[in-house]
């Protein structure tokens, strides 16, 4: 059985900012084979729409769509896109039709423009696995529109870290902002099956966590050099990065809400957990 621990959702008061949202979206398998982090995602997701019964849109970044530059989805109604192969059948044939939101995806390209950073638009793109998968599980109804930003090729913590700040200012606006990545990443040592958490998972994540809770901007942004196992956690950056979009939309509030510390086939974490201000 894969190893979790899952915590009642906490959400800010009506009105208040939205929180940022990590979530570690796993293996295509994910979207049917749920575990304990797609119910826990369910519930936070309901929660949190109880609470902001405004909430206007998603804005989410995955690493399955990967640019020369900065991109953002304009489309109002974009696909589902199974970037995947070698699943079974039935893996094909889920759809998540949310819509997109080109009026969230201008407000977003304002944002970045503002902030110097050069982006465009992409009125194409579909939604890919990184970011249907966990919003299947967050707004099952597929009535919040969702906008998706790539991550740039060649992007640094720094640097992604930069994007979502420039966008923080959504959250009190009624838009959620979501990092959608993996804690751990290390599909070369996936073998599946449930098997027990490998220890340098537990220790990677877990150092994440420590740094988080003390507001270590500096030594998670210095991740690939201070936390344990760094490389075999996460041998390529990319499963990575949406943290720091995530932590960059959070600016101050980095007091991290966890919804699941689940593992799954011993080598993917699926940390999720809300940043938000210390209740």
């Amino acid at each position: 059985m894969p190893t979790m621990t899952v915590f009642s959702p906490t959400i800010p008061a009506p009105g208040s900012t939205l929180p940022a949202l990590y979530v570690s979206h796993g293996a295509p398998l994910f979207a049917l084979e749920a575990g304990v982090t797609g119910p826990a995602l369910t519930r936070w997701g309901s929660a949190l729409r109880a609470q902001f019964p405004g909430l206007r849109g998603a804005l989410i970044m995955s690493p399955h769509w990967m640019a020369p530059g900065v991109r953002v989805g304009t489309g109002a109604q974009p696909a589902t896109l199974h970037d995947f192969g070698g699943f079974p059948p039935e893996l094909y044939q889920l759809q998540y039709p949310a819509p997109g939101s080109p009026a969230l995806a201008g407000e977003v390209l304002d944002l970045l423009h503002t902030a110097g950073i050069e982006a465009e638009g992409d009125a194409k793109r579909p939604f890919d696995h990184g970011a249907w998968v966990p919003l299947m599980h967050l707004f099952p109804q597929a009535d919040v529109p969702v906008v998706q930003i790539a991550l740039p090729e060649h992007a640094g913590p720094a640097e992604v870290y930069a994007l979502g700040a420039a966008v923080q200012s959504l959250r009190s606006e009624g838009v959620l902002v979501i990092g959608s990545g993996s804690m751990t990443h290390n599909l070369g040592e996936f073998f599946g099956g449930a098997r027990e958490p490998a220890p340098y998972v537990v220790a990677f994540s877990r150092w994440i966590e420590a740094a988080l809770a003390r507001g270590d901007m500096a030594a998670l942004l210095d991740y690939r050099r201070q936390a344990p196992q760094a490389t075999r956690a996460h041998p390529t950056e990319d499963h990575f990065l949406p943290l720091f979009f995530a932590l960059g939309s959070a600016g101050k509030d980095l007091h991290a809400n966890y919804l699941s510390r689940e593992v799954m086939y011993s080598m993917l974490a699926m940390d999720a957990f809300a940043l938000q201000p210390q209740a």
